[in-house]
C-alpha cells in the first residue's frame, strides 16, 4: 500500500500503526474528531500515515530539528521547527482540515504533559513518535 508516492508499506504494518494510534491516543482522537470535518477512522489513519513516515525521520535525524520535551522507551515529545505538519500534508496528500486535525492531536498530548505552551513555542509543530516495538 502506498503512503506517500515514494513509500510503500505492508497493509499489515499500516493497521498496526492505525491500532497504535487509536490504543495511545485513544480519547484524544474522538474529541478532535468531534470538532473538525474530519472522522475518527480517518484521523487515526492519518495519524497512522505521520507515524509511519516520523520513524523514517527519526532514522534521518528528526530529533535533532526540535527541542525534546519528553522521551521514554515508548515515545518521544517534540517541538519541531521547520512546518514538519505542512510537510505531512504535502508527503501525504492531506487537505489543510486533516492537517490540522493530526496536528492537534499530538499539541494535546504534548501540552497535557509539558503543561501550557510557552508563546515561543506556538509557532512550533507538536510531534509525538510513538515508539512502541509492537509496529
Amino acid at each position: 500500500m502506498k503512503i506517500t508516492p515514494d513509500a510503500e508499506v505492508e497493509f499489515d504494518e499500516f493497521s498496526r500503526a492505525c491500532d497504535l494510534v487509536e490504543s495511545y491516543f485513544g480519547e484524544t482522537i474522538d474529541a478532535v474528531a468531534l470538532h473538525a470535518p474530519v472522522s475518527r477512522r480517518q484521523l487515526a489513519a492519518i495519524l497512522a500515515r505521520a507515524q509511519l513516515s516520523g520513524r523514517q525521520l527519526a532514522i534521518d535525524g528528526l530529533t535533532e530539528k526540535g527541542e525534546v520535551v519528553y522521551e521514554s522507551s515508548d515515545e518521544t515529545l517534540l517541538w519541531l521547527d521547520g512546518g514538519f505538519w505542512d510537510d505531512m500534508r504535502g508527503l501525504h496528500s492531506l487537505k489543510p482540515d486533516e492537517g490540522r486535525a493530526a496536528r492537534e492531536v499530538h499539541r494535546r498530548l504534548i501540552d497535557a504533559i509539558d503543561g501550557d505552551v510557552p508563546y515561543y513555542n506556538r509557532e512550533r509543530d507538536p510531534f509525538v513518535l510513538i515508539e512502541r516495538p509492537s509496529v
